[in-house]
């Protein structure tokens, strides 16, 4: 059987003024988590539309499309061309999951929810002539997950082709964020078994990985087993983790000895009125500045995100917020206004209260408004969002930021990795063009060295989180 397997570019992604390097630096693996439940005599085509340009004059028997809020419409044409080519298409992911009744008329099946259990039921079905409209995920486990087809992932099109998920979902629930949408019904945060994720890890080639983990800190037995098991495999790597994980017994240090270079933090905002509004109570009452300095204390370097146009904001917040990430040494930043997804507990408010301007999907890309404001107007909140990155990147706060380190060699890693980042787009995109990107890969390697504190206590130096 042939089967295509797609991920349609997000609209951010090809347009002509967002920088390409985002969608190109690892490897999605849904759809090739998914392949391994085929059967080895199917011919599987996967195509990353982020990466290379969709070939769609094939004729495959079956065809399978994960769909995103910003590339469902992209999806539904895609899944409309191929069944008028007579192939059987099935869309699933998290706009899927979201809006159903949206996704159905364009698919001969659906998929709800994580697709570990529904796919291979679907696949024994199609092979009996026998599919469903629409398959709902009830079984919430990947203790058992088969070895994701990394054989079918273009690695070179990558700048770190080394991604990695040991879990699915989080422990938390806030307001805004898709998560609770796809795992409705069910366990929203499980993880592999420890052998398991290990024995991918050790699959994987080079020293670099890059977990794509919603929070790699969440299940704290879980996480201490792996970051133990990983301790002598010399591995550099980046994660995602929350405030109170870092703050919480001795996780983060056992993540460093293991190779944790860099972290994704959900700062989100600085107001302890937003916090609320969003349910981002993991974050309340936590000492944002101690975790900070408990990471830079091991050399962890830290992405911080950051969400504007909660109700709390006012005109004041984006300088506020950057200062404070600049006295706070963030190497990078990752900014976003209010984006109400479908499915979430934010967007039934503001359907609820009328607040939602329209249902363009393209525009849902957090760098729109796309919703009534409260406090700022949408021109004041789209000019603050602009400004806070064009600021937070100037080189002025990029040296400012770098200063704070208590190291020469861990201020001049800070300036380039923070620079290197943001402020050489044309170079990223030379690579790009040129596929030569996962050329960069042994450079990156190579790079991660020691830095040594001012109090001896040795640490790693990171590769920034990415952005």
């Amino acid at each position: 059987m042939k089967i295509k397997m797609i991920l349609p570019a997000l609209t951010e992604a090809k347009s002509p003024y967002w920088r390409p390097i985002k969608y190109s630096l690892f490897p999605p693996l849904g759809l090739a988590t998914l392949a391994a439940y085929c059967s080895s005599d199917d011919e599987i085509d996967l195509q990353d539309e982020h990466v290379e340009e969709l070939q769609i004059n094939d004729s495959p028997d079956l065809v399978i499309i994960q769909v995103y809020i910003t590339n469902a419409f992209r999806a539904y044409k895609l899944a409309d061309h191929y069944r008028q080519r007579g192939a059987y298409v099935c869309l699933g992911g998290l706009h899927v999951s979201s809006l159903p009744d949206e996704a159905t008329p364009h698919a001969d099946s659906i998929f709800i929810g994580p697709g570990e259990d529904t796919f291979p039921e679907f696949l024994k079905d199609f092979r009996n002539k026998t599919p469903r409209k629409v398959y709902v995920n009830s079984k919430r486990t990947i203790a058992d997950i088969p070895p994701i087809r990394r054989d079918l992932i273009k690695r070179s099109h990558y700048l770190v082709p080394n991604s990695i998920v040991v879990s699915r979902g989080c422990p938390h629930h806030c307001d805004f964020c898709y998560k609770d949408a796809f795992f409705e019904g069910g366990k929203s945060f499980y993880t592999q078994r420890v052998d398991a994720a290990l024995a991918e890890i050790d699959r994987l080639p080079g020293k670099h990985l890059y977990f794509l983990d919603d929070h790699l800190l969440g299940n704290q037995k879980f996480s201490s087993a792996l970051f133990e098991g990983m301790k002598g495999m010399n591995r550099v790597f980046q994660g995602a983790s929350t405030i109170d994980a870092i703050l919480r017994g001795n996780l983060i240090e056992q993540a460093a000895k293991a190779g944790l270079r860099s972290v994704f933090i959900g700062f989100e905002t600085l107001s302890n009125a937003n916090l609320a509004q969003s349910n981002k109570k993991q974050n309340l009452g936590k000492d944002y500045r101690a975790a900070i300095k408990r990471c830079h204390s091991l050399g962890i370097m830290i992405n911080g995100s950051f969400v504007f146009g909660l109700d709390d904001d006012d005109k004041d917040v984006f300088d506020r917020t950057v200062d404070w990430a600049v006295e706070n040494a963030l190497t990078t930043c990752t900014f976003h206004i209010l984006t109400p997804y479908p499915g979430t507990r934010l967007y039934q408010s503001m359907e609820q209260q009328g607040r939602l301007l329209h249902r363009n999907w393209d525009l849902y890309d957090t760098r729109q408004v796309v919703y009534k404001t409260v406090g700022l107007s949408a021109s004041a909140l789209k000019a603050g969002y602009d400004h806070a990155y064009q600021s937070f990147y100037s080189w002025k706060n990029i040296c400012r930021a770098s200063m704070q380190h208590d190291t020469l060699k861990h201020q001049l890693k800070h300036f380039a990795y923070a620079g290197g980042w943001k402020k050489f787009e044309p170079l990223w995109n030379f690579m790009i063009k040129t596929k030569g990107l996962n050329n960069m890969l042994p450079l990156l390697e190579t790079i991660l060295s020691k830095v040594k504190h001012k109090n001896n206590q040795t640490s790693v130096s990171p590769f920034p989180a990415i952005a």
